[in-house]
């Protein structure tokens, strides 16, 4: 299992009228977690894009547990729990500062060819990097 962390601080505008971080965007969480443990990994998001593979979300879980609220820092912990094939599989737990869990989520995108919208095999340096944590 391959595993990173990243840490935000909630900003007023993530925030309802409480000072709760709005649910819709436990999904920009989540896609901040991805990108940043893509690049913990070595691997480049946007290069992958500029070499014509685009990941699409296919389907977006959430769990909330507790609410995170304006200001805190919280930590996206962002897994990768089994190897890509034409699939990526994310799981997500948020928690705050004091280590409590608030959020658990879990996406799957798909990889597909920028011209064709079709789908291919994951970008062999992406599976190239995650193959040691599996071994």
């Amino acid at each position: 299992m391959y595993s990173s962390n990243y840490k935000i601080r909630v900003r007023y505008s993530d925030t309802d009228q409480m000072g709760y971080v709005y649910y819709g965007n436990y999904a920009s969480f989540y896609e901040i977690g991805r990108v940043e443990a893509l690049r913990d990994l070595g691997f480049s998001y946007k290069a992958m894009e500029d070499d014509g593979i685009i990941m699409p979300v296919l389907d977006c879980y959430s769990k909330f547990l507790l609410p995170a609220k304006y200001d805190e820092l919280i930590t996206i912990k962002t897994s990768i729990k089994e190897l890509p094939r034409v699939k990526i599989h994310f799981s997500y737990e948020i928690t705050n500062e004091n280590n409590q869990l608030l959020n658990t989520g879990e996406t799957t995108l798909v990889f597909l060819r920028k011209e064709s919208h079709r789908p291919c095999r994951a970008p062999e340096k992406v599976i190239e990097l995650l193959k040691p944590f599996f071994e």
